[in-house]
Formats: C-alpha cells, sequence, structure tokens
C-alpha cells in the first residue's frame, strides 16, 4: 500500500511561482508513473504532468507546458512541482497520483481504480 502527501499549496498573485511537494510513503519497489492532476469545482480532473520514475521521461500537457517542472527525488520518493509564471487559470486543487505504470499512461489515463494510488489534494490560489 502507498501513501500520498501533498504539501506546499497556497495562494499567490499571478505571475508568482509556488512549488507543491508529494511525499510518497509504504511498499515502492521499482519503477512508477507519478504525476499531477488538478480539479476545480464543477469540472472534471485533468492531467497536468508526469514522470516515469524509472526512466526519468517527463510528460506535460500544453497549458502548463514552458511553466511548470515536475521532478522526482528518488532517495526522498518525493514528487515535486514547481509552477512558475502562474496564471488566475491554475487555481485549482491539485492532487498527487501514482501508478505502476508509465509516466504517459498515468497522464493519459489517470491511476488504475485497482492499482494506483490519489493524495488528498492540496489548493493552489492564483490571485488577478
Amino acid at each position: 500500500q502507498v501513501q500520498l502527501v501533498e504539501s506546499g499549496g497556497g495562494s499567490v498573485q499571478a505571475g508568482g511561482s509556488l512549488r507543491v511537494s508529494c511525499k510518497a510513503t509504504g511498499y515502492m519497489s521499482g519503477a512508477y508513473g507519478m504525476g499531477w492532476f488538478r480539479q476545480t469545482p464543477g469540472k472534471e480532473r485533468e492531467a497536468v504532468a508526469s514522470i516515469d520514475t524509472g526512466t526519468g521521461d517527463i510528460y506535460y500537457v500544453a497549458s502548463v507546458k514552458g511553466r511548470f517542472t515536475i521532478s522526482y527525488d528518488n532517495a526522498e520518493n518525493t514528487l515535486f512541482l514547481q509552477m512558475n509564471s502562474l496564471k488566475p487559470d491554475d487555481t485549482a486543487m491539485y492532487y498527487c497520483a501514482a501508478d505502476r505504470t508509465s509516466g504517459w499512461l498515468l497522464l493519459q489515463h489517470g491511476p488504475r481504480p485497482d492499482y494506483g494510488y490519489w493524495g488528498q489534494g492540496t489548493q493552489v490560489t492564483v490571485s488577478s
């Protein structure tokens, strides 16, 4: 069983930066796809970025490419998302996800219901 705990959300003005973190605990051996998703009230959860912890391959959705950077610290089992040039449209609850699959598949489909994991979320609010 894997537990994911996010931290680091908060409020910032447009153009500012934030870094959110996701600490993974529990039994994690081998490569995982890990990623960030976000959701605003009334909308479906959407993918943001993912990383394959085995190969280091990284994927971003178009709306955050060039502004957000995903990274993973293998020694600490911690996933990061550095968010720069934030926009009000980036306001959302940000969720960490993990699954024993590729980062690409995780980005496309999210974690599998019986095999993957979600964190509890951390709020990011960007004011104009």
